[in-house]
C-alpha cells in the first residue's frame, strides 16, 4: 500500500476544512478496514496506486478514496432537535450527508450517515429520545457510497483523536441505535376465497377494514415481497416509521377477488398504492413520500 502525503509539496487540491488521517487496509476480499493512528500532518492513504512521477490521480478513480470538502467534526454547528416533528424537516436538510447525536451534556452519543438526515435523526429521537439532544450535520455534495464511508470515517476519527474513545452507539456490539426490524404481520384477506359467496358485499368489508384499523396499506404484492417499486416504497416509510399495519395485497385474485376496481369506487382514488389512516384516505406513495420528507407523518400516526 502506498501513502500520498497532502503536504505543500502536492499540486492535488484538497480542502482546507477537511482532515482526514485514515489508514485503509484491504483484507484478500477486498474488504476495507479501519484503523487510527497519530500523525504530526494530515495524510491519505490511497490503497493500490502507484507514486510514480509520471502517474496522474485522477479523481473518482475506482482505485482512489474520494474526498468531499467537509468541515470538521470540531467546526460544525450543533443544532438542537426541536420537540416537534413538522419543526424537524426545517432545522435538519433531508440531503445525504454525515450526521453527529448528542446527549443533554453535549457527549457525542453516535456518528452515522444517511441517505435523508432529517429522517434518520427523527427516527433516533424515536427510538432512542433520552440521547437525543441536538445534532451536527455534514451535507455531502455528491454521495455516492465511497464519499459517504469518507465522510463517516473523518468525523469517526477526528473525535477518537481528540478523545480516545468511540464514540458509544459506534462501539462493536452496542445495538442501541441499530433499528431492529419489525416482525413481519400477516397480509390481510378479506374473503374465504373466490369461490365463497360473500354474504356481505365487498365495498362494506373495505368499510369495515379501514375503519377497525388504524394504518391501512392497500399494496400490491405483500408487505414482505412488494411488486411494484411504489408500494415498495410505501412499505419502507411505514416500517422506518415504526407503525404498526394493516396490508391487504390487491393483486391476490384468489382471496380479494374484485378488490381493485372496489376499493377505486370506495376511495375515488385510481392508483395503487392506497393508505388509510382512521377510517380516512391519505393517499398514495407520493403523497406519504412528501409527508415523511417533512417529517409530518409521527404526527398523523400520533392521533
Amino acid at each position: 500500500m502506498a501513502a500520498l502525503n497532502l503536504s505543500s509539496t502536492v499540486h492535488t487540491p484538497v480542502p482546507t476544512t477537511f482532515s482526514l488521517r485514515l489508514l485503509l487496509s484491504y483484507s484478500p476480499q477486498n474488504t476495507p478496514t479501519l484503523s487510527f493512528y497519530s500523525h504530526s500532518k494530515p495524510s491519505l492513504l490511497f490503497p493500490s496506486v502507484s507514486l510514480r512521477p509520471t502517474t496522474t490521480i485522477k479523481p473518482r478513480s475506482l482505485n482512489t478514496v474520494v474526498v468531499s470538502a467537509l468541515k470538521k467534526l470540531s467546526e460544525t454547528d450543533l443544532v438542537s432537535i426541536p420537540p416537534e416533528s413538522d419543526q424537524l424537516a426545517v432545522k435538519f436538510p433531508s440531503d445525504s450527508g454525515v450526521y453527529a447525536v448528542y446527549d443533554k451534556n453535549n457527549d457525542l452519543q453516535f456518528v452515522g450517515i444517511s441517505r435523508n438526515i432529517a429522517a434518520s435523526v427523527l427516527a433516533h429521537r424515536k427510538f432512542v429520545p433520552g440521547l437525543c439532544y441536538s445534532v451536527k450535520v455534514g451535507v455531502v455534495d455528491e454521495p455516492d457510497r465511497t464519499a459517504l464511508t469518507q465522510a463517516w470515517k473523518s468525523w469517526m476519527e477526528e473525535h477518537i483523536g481528540a478523545t480516545g474513545k468511540v464514540p458509544p452507539g459506534n462501539e462493536s456490539g452496542n445495538t442501541t441505535w441499530v433499528r431492529q426490524p419489525l416482525k413481519k404481520k400477516p397480509d390481510l384477506r378479506l374473503t374465504p376465497g373466490r369461490h365463497v359467496q360473500l354474504t356481505v358485499p365487498l365495498q362494506e368489508l373495505i368499510d369495515r377494514l379501514v375503519k377497525e384499523n388504524k394504518v391501512v396499506a392497500f399494496i400490491k404484492g405483500s408487505r414482505s415481497a412488494p411488486l411494484c417499486g411504489f408500494s415498495q416504497r410505501v412499505v419502507g416509510i411505514l416500517e422506518s416509521e415504526g407503525v404498526d399495519y394493516e396490508s391487504v395485497d390487491v393483486l391476490d385474485e384468489e382471496y380479494n377477488n374484485g378488490l381493485r376496481e372496489t376499493l377505486k369506487n370506495y376511495s375515488n382514488w385510481p392508483t395503487f398504492p392506497q393508505i388509510f389512516v382512521n377510517g380516512e384516505l391519505v393517499g398514495g406513495c407520493d403523497i406519504l413520500s412528501s409527508m415523511h420528507e417533512k417529517g409530518e407523518l409521527a404526527g398523523l400516526f400520533k392521533n
